[in-house]
């Protein structure tokens, strides 16, 4: 009998969300913390995004949020699509030379997961037990009505 044999060599912990995608995380472009804040605005001080390669579009990760880079003010400071406060860690993942072209999910918390697949269907699965795997190439984790504890895997 035959049977399917995942063998993932890629992990993301997923951050649900009604309009981001799961980045590619072959992708990362940033990893620091923030240096201070203002509404809308990712600043550190400690980077350059213009030299490292930060684009608008960009997919940004942090602690429970997922954003988007909306403009390029400077070359610390980022106008993003999400609230930002300082001292936080944060992860930016250049999402148009790479995107996520599909990936599988770990589901670990017994759950009902919505889902956009890679060919752009958004469907929920339902009844989803603790550990599943959800072997359907997906592109988003929708927050409405999706639990955290999911990881992506390539």
């Amino acid at each position: 009998m035959a049977y399917q044999k995942l063998q993932a060599y890629r992990a993301l912990e997923v951050i649900p969300s009604d309009t981001i995608n799961i980045p590619n995380p072959a992708m990362l472009s940033v990893s620091s913390t923030t240096t201070s804040n203002a509404p809308g605005k990712l600043i550190d001080t400690s980077q350059n995004f213009t030299t490292n390669g930060v684009k608008v579009g960009d997919i940004i990760y942090l602690a429970a949020a997922s954003g988007k880079v909306i403009a390029i003010d400077s070359a610390d400071t980022l106008t993003v699509g999400i609230a930002v406060s300082s001292g936080v860690a944060y992860t930016i993942y250049n999402a148009s030379d790479a995107p996520n072209n599909g990936c599988v999910l770990y589901v670990g918390v017994a759950a009902d997961v919505k889902v956009t697949t890679a060919g752009g269907d958004d469907v929920t699965f339902t009844g989803i037990l603790a550990g599943s795997f959800i072997p359907v190439q997906v592109l988003r984790v929708w927050a409405t009505g999706s639990p955290t504890g999911i990881i992506a895997l390539w």
